[in-house]
């Protein structure tokens, strides 16, 4: 496979430590890719850059990522070469079991009697009642039902799926950086499954405000590791996290848990989760004989919505709709609304949107939660926004948490804080939607982690 030669080397050297040490700009000058610093902003900069044509937008035909790991300008190798030798090790392995027919068996049987998929695409029979208007018209509201998995979210998927390509790597130690918990729960439980070595990151404010998940890790044998730096959020566990990988490399697989960092990262995580949007089509084409009209999924680093979506990039009548995290609201600064408000930048090893300062330094993102915490976003998403393909909106900490209670009582259902930004956005969603339209939820985790978080907050 071909290396990318946009990696650490490439760059100005003001900016080869920005990987292991992430203490510089992310967002040097050189990487504002010929925009005047006078007339940037996160939409005019893309536009502006990109002089996309018909061609280049027939999502048909176009290869994501390309041959080194790109999708348009985002994505990349923005690594130290400590961890070049990893990646292209990594990447051949994914590819070459992809055709592996014993690897896919294997995969495919603890999908079904461990993880307990396919999961359900289940009618919101209530909720839909709730969004129908006054002359009995309205959308019809399904929800992808990831939270019945083992561990209670989505995060199983790539959790299994990397932990088996660990194996057939030979490496006996597994590290990971997790935010809301869940990806560290799914990350702890597969390494007790396969007796792996597990160490998880975890920011220590994250650590107390999912107390539950840090407890679930610890018995199921993981070291949970606390971050004190920075935010103590997920910014920073995942900064620790590439620390240990670029110290630990020969005996280390990092299980990055979302679809960031860098390549082959966004690409591997996103096909590991692709089966949440092959079994909506199937699921879909069943009850009601077509596609979905509209796809919804929260967006944090963007695992859920790209499992979600992926299958459904190049069905152009199909909608695909992305939801941030405006936190206290988008002009508060308090926010997690990255490709709402952010700019084009480099974190974590991969070229996305950030949110950022106009000298490049990371903004201390908010949301209430842990999940969406993130300053940055999976450069395919970015890609899907620069392209038109895919639309991102937002939804505040209170819109989430009326969404959190609404959906607990019409439909029995407790969603996690992540998931009820999604759902909140269906109030501003619904009303402009036509008669029918068949609206699938991506309901990305259960909310028994974030019941703790809720009391705080609302009075029931």
């Amino acid at each position: 496979m071909a290396i990318s030669t946009y990696h650490a080397t490439s760059l100005p050297k003001t900016c080869l430590p920005s990987f292991t040490t992430l203490k510089v700009p992310s967002k040097p000058k050189n990487l504002h890719l010929g925009c005047p610093e006078s007339k940037r902003s996160s939409i005019s900069c893309s536009s502006t850059v990109c002089n996309i044509n018909s061609r280049e937008n027939d999502f048909t035909t176009l290869q994501r990522p390309d041959s080194v790991g790109r999708f348009g300008q985002f994505g990349g190798k923005y690594v130290p070469e400590t961890l070049l030798p990893a990646l292209t090790e990594l990447e051949k392995a994914f590819h070459s079991l992809a055709d592996d027919e014993d690897f896919q068996k294997e995969l495919d049987g603890i999908l079904k009697d461990y993880v307990g998929r396919e999961s359900p695409l289940y009618f919101a029979e209530r909720l839909t009642e709730h969004y129908r208007r006054p002359n009995g018209e309205g959308p019809h509201l399904y929800l992808k039902r990831e939270d019945l998995n083992h561990t209670g979210s989505h995060k199983i998927n790539n959790a299994i799926g990397q932990a088996l390509l660990a194996k057939r790597l030979g490496k006996k130690r597994i590290i990971a950086e997790t935010g809301a918990g869940q990806h560290g729960v799914a990350t702890a439980t597969v390494c007790a499954r396969f007796g792996l070595q597990c160490v998880v990151y975890m920011g220590a404010q994250d650590m107390e405000r999912q107390a539950l998940n840090v407890f679930r890790m610890r018995l199921l044998g993981a070291e949970v590791r606390g971050v004190h730096s920075g935010t103590a959020t997920l910014k920073d566990a995942t900064s620790e996290a590439i620390r240990d990988w670029v110290s630990n490399v020969e005996s280390t697989h990092y299980i990055l848990g979302s679809v960031a960092g860098p390549h082959p990262y966004p690409m591997m995580v996103r096909e590991f989760h692709a089966i949440i949007g092959k079994e909506t089509r199937r699921q879909a084409l069943e009850k009601w004989g077509g596609k979905p009209d509209v796809l919804v999924a929260c967006v944090g680093g963007g695992s859920n919505a790209m499992g979600l979506f992926h299958e459904f990039v190049r069905d152009s009548d199909v909608r695909l709709v992305g939801v941030e995290a405006a936190g206290h609201g988008l002009n508060s600064g308090k926010h997690a609304a990255t490709l709402t408000l952010g700019e084009v930048g480099v974190l974590h090893g991969a070229m996305s949107y950030l949110l950022q300062d106009d000298e490049g330094q990371i903004i201390e993102p908010h949301s209430i939660s842990a999940g969406l915490d993130y300053p940055g976003v999976g450069p395919e998403h970015s890609f899907l926004k620069e392209r038109g393909r895919a639309e991102y909106h937002s939804a505040t900490d209170e819109e989430a948490l009326e969404a959190f209670k609404r959906v607990s009582r019409l439909e029995g259902i407790i969603p996690a804080l992540e998931t009820s930004h999604a759902l909140a956005y269906l109030e501003k969603l619904c009303p402009s939607l036509p008669d029918k339209t068949k609206v699938v939820v991506s309901c990305s985790g259960r909310g028994d982690k974030d019941v703790h978080t809720a009391i705080q907050h609302l009075q029931v």
